[in-house]
């Protein structure tokens, strides 16, 4: 399938060069480079965020309908300003 891509001219230039000192086409080149590319980010887990609840039944009755600025000042409370 012929695509259009636009690469900075530098990157490009290299790339040429590289494909010389290799003996390999331009195309053979960046297939090589895409096939990594996927492949790499097909290995990548997805993050996910660990469970970090300490007992799983949310705010304390004493913050229920808090908004987070009370939240806050209640965390600090006696650490400083």
């Amino acid at each position: 399938m012929k695509t259009t891509v636009d690469i900075a001219d530098p990157l490009l230039d290299e790339a040429k060069a590289l494909a010389t000192r290799e003996g390999i086409t331009l195309r053979e080149l960046v297939e090589t480079g895409l096939r990594y590319a996927v492949k790499e980010r097909r290995r990548r887990k997805r993050f996910q965020l660990l469970d970090a609840r300490v007992d799983g039944r949310g705010l304390s009755r004493e913050y229920a309908g808090s908004d987070w600025s009370r939240m806050r000042d209640a965390a600090y409370e006696g650490r400083g300003s």
